[in-house]
Parts: structure tokens; C-alpha cells; sequence
């Protein structure tokens, strides 16, 4: 099996009625939410969530260790069902426990003592009082043998996970407390889930897919498991069913949305003596991604290569990216793919370049503008579809390219200091001159794909672009620049372990394509992840009006330099959890102290954190019981970051797992999220929700993510 074939088998994030959510390697996924009041009602709108927290819920990613490649993908933890089964059928789950049931059978006789009995709680991170749990075991022993067999051992799970919160919803509209008839599931989906229109066939259909039991089935009701699969179905998803599927207006210029990006694309370790792979183009592909970076240098035999200038890493032929790229690039999103080439190839290698793109790419690669005229904006993602732009070093302007030679300073690579800027702009005014128009005319076409009209120039930026004294009206400037022209952010050539910058700051004032390092997880790649999670997992985002509008007054360092409807109150009362995952790495005895923190990344005045107290010694169902307040002056640029540690009062706490989403895409009622990341799937009966106290009132096209740290920003004119 080639590589090509293994990635194959990796999910895409592909986004349907019943949608899978996995996103490689660090993918938050949805997760369960629903609304009700919580206490009085604050000044300002509120919103308010009301969260079981657990592994389902939490998109749940182990952190990547050093020791390990950027894309290993940890075993399985036992804790995770296939996704395939998630909680659409009673075949499934039982198939699971079963599963249970097999890794806990040390000595594979079929049954199961007291002492295998213990060793599966502390694989399931369970610390449990030994007489509790002989009571348990001994209750789900009907035959009296001492030990546990088939269905004794499904009884034995259901007491075991049992969930009193989620039963005693389910009591709330049950009579008589054990099903939910036809009515009195409406009832819940118009109270809880504030559904509206069609509740009737939608509770039909909701009976039909989730009940188990056929008998129940015939008589139209929904039994107590049945009522659990659907919380935790994509129907109960916490986004809002709309934003899970394409739903944005698409027809408006490329400078309106926030496009996902990849830096270094090709390399899937370190930037130094990391390896270069196609995978690294696949994966980020499959994920969604819509802008990819390649370096190319000169190979041997007149053949470019891919690779990370004066480090040690890998090559890869040039040739082979491209091929990749036609291959997949539209697999998960139609719409187009930008490729951002860095070139540093000879006169000789890059006629080789422009060959190749073309004779490979074909139709795929935009070659003029679509109506063959200079346009007044940009075009459209729609125009684009299934078109592949690319964005190299200029050497003219638009009209030049169209209308004949030009001369323009290139811009800076990534890799480019101040000095060898210097010497690239000498050489080209040269190479303008002396390579006869062979440079030029061999990349003619190709550079007309991503050109603009007017003259190109190019800024650096520092830690903070919104920090000093001219950071707020640099704020507003920059936002009313990405107004109408594309901005390239991109992580320092420092940055030598291929860390990542946060990019909220940067999203805030409207950059559109955002350079991460999609190789390395963590708490960066999971903002981005939370963004790019909605709107069908395409690659593009719509920005809110207010970042469209060319004479637009918003300032993120400022919320009252525009006018606003008024903040919002994020209310969260974090209630529970079950089966949460050991720290990576953990011993077999060990068992966590999990806490919650919730995270909002958006403007400044929005950042903040809250966490709950941490519960000793249980992993298996925590119980917190806490409520969490947040006040947000811009939501349509707010990450809601929910994350789980184990926590250490000796040192750093441990990342257990954490889900991640836009505030603009929870949806109301009691949605759930299904369980995805990486590593596996997550539990059946773990979920959350939160509950909100009405709907979002200022629903817009946008969400967001995080800070920044020694960026470099490219800006069109």
C-alpha cells in the first residue's frame, strides 16, 4: 500500500445530514448543548449553557509528545467506540460492549469474575469503592455464578453508566417515567429544544432511527436508551443543523472570508530536520484547508524539489505535489484551493514549474481572469470552483501580465530576512532585463491567478500589530484594508519546532488567510479547527458586515468605536461528566482529578477564562455543579474553548481533551455533539449540553479564534 492509498483510508471532514466530524490530527468535533433559564435574567441578552461535560463532547485530542511523530495517532482508548456505530443503532452499541467485554476477559473464557470486573474499572478510569462495585456486579449476576456472561455483562454496563442527570430530563416529560410518548416528545423538542416547525414528523422520524426496541417503534414511543442515542446523534448536535452544511452566501469577493491556511504544508515534523511528505498536503486537504505553501528549489537531474531551505529536511518532487494537489484538492470542498508558492529555482527549473502546473493541473489551474478583463474586486469563491490559484512572487502588475511585461519588486517569502530582500529585489530588477522575458513569459499565466491591480507592497509586523501608539488606528485600518484586499499571515521563521502563533488577533482585524502549521496540534490548530468546523467544512468562512464594509468604524481593541446591539451574557453551568479518557502516557492504576475550563477567544475586552474545581480521583463521572458567566461585546468574532486537564498541585496540570466551537453556531435547545479526535471515538453515553435561555439575537456569518505571536503579514494593495 503506497502512501497515497494509506492516507485514503484517514475521514475527511465531510459535512452531511448525518454528519462525521474528524479532523486530522487535532480535530474538535461537535458537541451536546441545550437551553434553559438559569436564575434571573441579566441586563444585557444571555445566553446560558448547561453542560455534561465528557469525551463526546470534547472532541478529544491527547497532546502530541515529542517523543512521538506530529502523526502518530494514538491507539484507540478503550474508552471509544467506532464512529461508525455512534449511537444509530442498538447493534451498534451492544457490538461495543461487547468490545468492552473482550479487553476485560483476561483469560478468555467467556466470562467475567469479580477481579477481571476490577481491573476493567481502572481501564475505564474508574475509582470505585470495591463493596459498590460488588453490589453492582452482583445485581448483574442473575444466574448466581459468580460470574458475568453475555447479557449479564450489557446489565452490568447500563448500571454502570448510568446518568441520573439525563434520566431525570428524560423524567421531566416521561409520565410515567419510562418512555416518552409521540406528544410528550414534542413537548420536549418545543420546550427544550425550542423547535418550532414540523415537531410532530420530526419526533416520528426521531423514534424511528433511535428506539431500539421495534416494539416501542410500532407504538410510536421513545424508551429511556433510545432518548440517550438521540442526545448524542448529529440530530442533537450543538451546532445549529444550518451551519453544519454549506450556508453562506458564497458569491461575494475572496477578501470577505476567512480562508483556512497552511503553513509549510509539506513538512509533517519540525522545520529543520523534519520530513517532507505528500501526506502533509493530503491531510490538510482532507481537513478542509484552502491554502497550501510549497517551497521549491532546484533538484537534480532538472527535476524541482520540495523541501525547507537550508534546513535538513526531506525532499520531495515537485512534481509529485502537484499531482497530489489535482488529485485531491477538491475532495472535501469545491471551492478554491490557493497555492502559495515560494520560489527559489533557477531561470531553467522554473520554466519546469510552469510546465508542470499545466501539463498536470490542466483545467484546474486558472490561467486569466474569469471574463478575461481586469476586474474592479476580487472574485468569488463560487466564480473559483474547482480552480486552483496560485500566488508566487510578482513581477508585474495585472495589467502588465495581461497587456504585456512588467517591473515590480517580489514579494518577501517566508523565509526571507531584510538583507536577502534586498538582493531578491536587485536580482529581479536584473533578471527583468537579462533572461530575455523567458522568466516572464513561462509564468505569465500562472502569475495572473492571485495578481491585483495597482502596486504591490509589503509590510512586517511585530509581536502585536494593534499594540503601541498606533495600534488602535492600525486596528481599524487593517480592518478596512482586508475590507477589500486578501492579507497572508504567517508564523516567524523562528519559529524553528514549527510552533504556531494564535490567530485571533489576527482574524479580528479581518485577515483572511491565516498560516498555521497544520503538523503541530494544540491549542492553536484547535481555534482554527473551530472555525473552519462550520459551513460545511468548505475552507472559507464568511466575516461579519461590519469587517466587509470599506468604510467600516469597528476597532477590536475598541467595541465602542462602532455601533453595536450590546454585549451578550454567556451563561455555563458545567454539570457532569463520564468516561473521560487517562493522560496519555498515564499508568494502567492511575486515575485523573478532572477539571473544566472555559476559554473565550475573540477582541480583547472578550478574552477570558473560568475554570471549576477539580474533582479528586474520578475520571469516570465527575460532577461539578458549577456555573461560569461571560459577557461578549463582539460574539460574531467568539470561540467558545471548552477544555478538561487532570489536575497536578505539584506541577502543570495534564491535558486530558478539549471541544471547541464558534458562539455563532451553537444552536438552542439541548442539542448534543458526537465524540471525534484523535486517536478514536468516544463513549456513547458520554455527552454534554448546554442550555441557553433564548436564541443567539445578533445571528451573523462568523466566529473565531485566539491570539498572535511574531507574525509576518503579506498585504495586496
Amino acid at each position: 500500500m503506497d502512501q497515497r492509498e494509506k492516507i485514503d483510508q484517514y475521514p475527511s471532514c465531510r459535512h452531511h445530514s448525518g454528519r462525521s466530524h474528524q479532523l486530522l490530527p487535532s480535530s474538535p468535533s461537535p458537541a451536546p448543548i441545550s437551553f434553559h433559564p438559569l436564575g434571573p435574567a441579566s441586563p444585557a441578552p444571555e445566553c446560558a449553557c448547561l453542560l455534561w461535560v465528557s469525551p463526546s463532547v470534547l472532541g478529544w485530542r491527547e497532546r502530541q509528545q515529542k517523543e512521538k511523530k506530529p502523526f502518530d495517532i494514538p491507539q484507540p482508548l478503550l474508552s471509544q467506540p467506532p464512529r461508525f456505530f455512534s449511537l444509530a443503532s442498538a447493534l451498534g452499541l451492544r457490538t461495543w460492549i461487547r468490545d468492552w467485554f473482550q479487553k476485560a476477559d483476561k483469560n478468555k473464557d467467556g466470562r467475567m469474575n469479580f477481579k477481571e470486573v476490577q481491573h476493567l474499572l481502572k481501564m475505564m478510569n474508574v475509582d470505585m469503592n470495591e463493596d459498590h462495585a460488588l453490589r453492582l456486579f452482583q445485581a448483574a449476576d442473575k444466574s448466581e455464578s459468580g460470574t458475568l456472561e453475555g447479557e449479564e455483562f450489557v446489565l452490568f454496563y447500563k448500571a454502570l453508566t448510568q446518568r441520573e442527570e439525563v434520566l431525570s430530563l428524560f423524567q421531566d416529560f416521561s409520565e410515567d417515567g419510562k418512555k416518552l410518548t409521540l406528544l410528550e416528545l414534542v413537548d420536549f423538542l418545543q420546550q427544550e429544544q425550542l423547535e418550532s416547525e414540523g415537531t410532530e414528523e420530526l419526533a416520528m422520524e426521531l423514534i424511528d432511527k433511535y428506539e431500539p426496541s421495534e416494539t416501542a417503534k410500532a407504538r410510536h414511543v421513545l424508551s429511556a436508551d433510545g432518548f440517550l442515542m438521540y442526545l448524542c446523534s448529529p440530530e442533537g448536535s450543538i451546532f445549529n443543523p444550518r451551519h453544519q452544511a454549506l450556508w453562506q452566501d458564497m458569491t461575494q469577493p475572496l477578501c470577505h472570508y476567512f480562508i483556512s491556511s497552511s503553513h509549510n504544508t509539506y513538512l509533517i515534523e519540525d522545520q529543520i530536520r523534519g520530513q517532507s511528505s505528500i501526506e502533509g498536503y493530503i491531510r490538510a486537504l482532507k481537513r478542509g484547508c484552502r491554502c497550501l505553501e510549497v517551497d521549491c528549489w532546484d533538484g537534480p537531474n532538472g527535476e524541482p524539489m520540495v523541501y525547507h531551505g537550508h534546513t535538513f529536511t526531506s525532499k520531495i518532487p515537485f512534481r509529485e505535489v502537484v499531482s497530489t494537489l489535482g488529485k485531491y484538492a477538491f475532495q472535501t470542498s469545491e471551492y478554491p484551493v490557493i497555492l502559495s508558492l515560494e520560489n527559489h529555482c533557477s531561470v531553467e527549473q522554473q520554466d519546469v514549474l510552469a510546465q508542470q502546473l499545466k501539463d498536470i493541473l490542466g483545467e484546474q489551474l486558472l490561467t486569466a481572469t474569469t471574463d478575461g478583463h481586469i476586474p474592479t474586486q476580487l472574485p468569488s469563491p463560487e466564480e473559483l470552483k474547482h480552480k486552483i490559484l496560485l500566488k508566487g512572487k510578482k513581477i508585474g502588475r495585472l495589467e502588465d501580465t495581461l497587456d504585456g511585461p512588467g517591473d515590480e519588486a517580489p514579494e518577501m517569502s517566508d523565509e526571507d530576512n531584510g538583507a536577502e530582500a534586498e538582493e531578491e529585489k536587485r536580482r529581479a530588477k536584473v533578471g527583468a532585463q537579462d533572461r530575455e522575458g523567458r522568466r516572464m513569459d513561462s509564468w505569465m499565466d500562472v502569475d495572473v491567478l492571485l495578481g491585483s491591480s495597482g502596486s504591490g507592497w509589503l509590510c512586517r509586523l511585530g509581536d502585536n500589530p494593534t499594540s503601541g501608539p498606533h495600534g488602535p488606528s492600525l486596528g481599524n485600518e487593517f480592518v478596512r484594508h482586508n475590507a477589500w484586499q486578501l492579507t497572508r499571515i504567517y508564523p516567524s521563521g523562528m519559529r524553528t519546532d514549527s510552533s504556531n502563533y494564535s490567530p485571533q488577533e489576527m482574524w479580528n482585524v479581518g485577515c483572511q488567510i491565516v498560516a498555521l502549521n497544520f503538523q503541530t496540534a494544540g491549542a492553536e490548530m484547535d481555534l482554527c479547527d473551530g472555525l473552519f468546523s462550520q459551513n460545511g467544512c468548505c475552507g472559507y468562512v464568511l466575516k461579519p458586515s461590519f469587517m466587509r464594509d470599506k468604510g467600516t468604524l469597528f476597532n477590536p481593541s475598541d467595541p465602542s468605536s462602532w455601533e453595536s446591539p450590546g454585549p451578550v451574557t454567556l451563561t455555563i453551568q458545567v454539570i457532569s461528566g463520564q468516561q473521560l479518557p487517562k493522560v496519555a502516557n498515564s499508568k494502567a492504576e492511575a486515575v485523573i482529578d478532572p477539571l473544566v475550563r472555559v476559554e473565550i477567544h475573540g477582541v480583547p475586552a472578550d478574552q477570558a477564562h473560568q475554570e471549576t474545581k477539580y474533582i479528586e480521583n474520578n475520571g469516570f463521572n465527575p460532577r461539578w455543579d458549577e456555573t461560569l458567566q461571560f459577557q461578549l461585546h463582539v460574539p460574531e468574532l467568539a470561540l467558545v474553548r471548552f477544555v478538561v486537564e487532570d489536575y497536578d498541585k505539584t506541577s502543570r496540570n495534564d491535558f486530558v481533551g478539549q471541544f471547541t466551537l464558534a458562539f455563532t453556531n451553537i444552536k438552542p435547545g439541548e442539542p448534543s455533539l458526537p465524540g471525534g479526535g484523535e486517536g478514536g471515538k468516544l463513549p456513547p453515553e458520554s455527552f454534554f449540553f448546554p442550555k441557553s435561555l433564548c436564541p443567539y439575537p445578533r445571528q451573523t456569518h462568523t466566529d473565531v479564534a485566539g491570539m498572535s505571536s511574531h507574525p509576518q503579514a503579506k498585504l495586496s494593495p
